[in-house]
């Protein structure tokens, strides 16, 4: 049994990360997991009366036509939180929800009518730094909201962007971020009891972002992000449901 707090959010503007910011914000020691999994959910909790829909960049309003778009390595992480509200990592869920948003992506792209073309299964390094930049630079585009950008998505992965380009072909990226977690059964009723006392405990949250970033030159020129309490990446089904929150509005 899962309780969660039910909202879908969309992108805010503010200003972006620098590379050397992501020793701090994407750790990979365990403390470092949970920790950023509730650094996201807050930040992405801040501007909840102002986001409203998915942005565009200044300019940009559609997909050229023939269009090629890679389909980046997915960064997921599934959790459970266990009675006291300890958040643990899920490795076989992670693994299990890797497979099932894939697959999501790759159907949803005959409705979207685009063509995605994953990358080799080989990962280069550079592959792999963009994509951990890609999630700095999504919790900042989530959380805050500059008066520098004047409301505008202005925001830029840099030109190591073009790599994708030279090794795919492709024009565009998309990258999605997401972070999921679970309230097991002991939290649940720990939930339940908090209520009748009148104290209100955090369940499970389905927090992420997707980006379409243009190779040429490295700008997002598409952002979509998501927090909810309900979807479950770990069944086929409701991972295509997600998939589809996290392509609302996608510039097609």
């Amino acid at each position: 049994m899962v309780f969660r707090c039910d909202v879908v959010l969309h992108a805010e503007p503010g200003t972006g990360y620098r590379e050397e910011a992501l020793g701090k914000l994407v750790k990979r020691s365990r403390t470092g997991l949970v920790c950023r999994f509730w650094l996201m959910a807050f930040f992405l909790c801040l501007p909840i009366a102002a986001a409203a829909q998915a942005r565009l960049a200044e300019g940009f309003s559609r997909l050229p036509q023939g269009a090629l778009v890679t389909l980046m390595p997915l960064d997921i992480e599934l959790y459970s939180i266990s009675a006291g509200g300890v958040v643990e990592p899920q490795a076989e869920w992670t693994a299990k929800a890797h497979a099932n948003l894939w697959e999501a992506f790759l159907t949803r792209q005959s409705a979207l009518e685009v063509n995605f073309k994953p990358l080799p299964d080989d990962a280069d390094e550079v592959i792999q730094r963009l994509n951990r930049l890609h999630g700095a630079v999504g919790l900042a585009i989530s959380g805050f909201d500059l008066p520098t950008k004047e409301g505008r998505l202005d925001w830029s992965l840099g030109d190591e962007a073009i790599a994708i380009r030279n090794q795919t072909g492709a024009d565009y990226a998309l990258f999605s971020y997401v972070r999921d977690s679970y309230a097991s059964s002991e939290r649940a009723a720990m939930m339940v009891l908090g209520a009748l006392l009148g104290v209100g405990l955090q369940g499970g949250m389905q927090v992420g972002y997707a980006s379409l970033v243009e190779l040429s030159t490295g700008r997002i020129v598409w952002f979509n992000r998501l927090l909810r309490a309900r979807g479950d990446l770990r069944e086929l089904d409701k991972a295509r449901e997600s998939a589809d929150a996290l392509l609302a509005k996608f510039p097609e």
